[in-house]
């Protein structure tokens, strides 16, 4: 006997495109005559973290718009980038970014109920750590689901997984 159809719902991010376009940004910022002598940077700042820094806040706005654009062009919702607001440290302004993986329990939650009040009947959905498992019995019952949520914006990015 078959078990139901399902899939999951995570929320991740490639490591590797995010470090492309952190390169690709880094590239850009040494290169651009806009951002010449501006000590416009941008680093990795630990595993999940990035940091910009320039002379200027306008200039490490300008940076950060470089690399969200970068971040777009290689396919990562900006909903996983959760930018800080400029900040003065010493002379230079710096951006703490974070890389957000992962679904919080309150948007699973909240997923999980759009699911249930929204979702076709004999669908369920279970939440299983910071990620979100869907089972139906028929497979057309799963897409309606996969239509309903990427129609509605909870926040994160959302990527549907493991389809069978």
């Amino acid at each position: 006997m078959a078990a139901n159809p399902s899939f999951d719902i995570v929320s991740k991010v490639d490591r590797q495109e995010v470090d492309n376009a952190l390169g690709q940004t880094a590239r850009e910022l040494s290169t651009r005559f806009d951002f010449r002598g501006t000590g416009a940077e941008i680093s990795w700042a630990g595993e999940e973290a990035v940091s910009l820094q320039a002379e200027t806040e306008e200039r490490v706005k300008a940076a950060l718009d470089v690399f969200k654009e970068k971040l777009v062009k290689r396919q990562i919702s900006l909903k996983s980038l959760d930018a800080g607001e400029p900040r003065a440290s010493g002379k230079v302004h710096k951006i703490d970014c974070r890389i957000v993986q992962g679904i919080a329990q309150d948007k699973a939650k909240a997923i999980s109920k759009k699911i249930r009040d929204e979702g076709p009947k004999g669908v369920q959905a279970q939440i299983q750590g910071d990620q979100l498992r869907v089972t139906g019995k028929k497979k057309d019952d799963l897409q309606a689901v996969i239509t309903l949520l990427k129609a509605e914006d909870f926040g994160v990015a959302l990527q549907f997984t493991n389809y069978r």
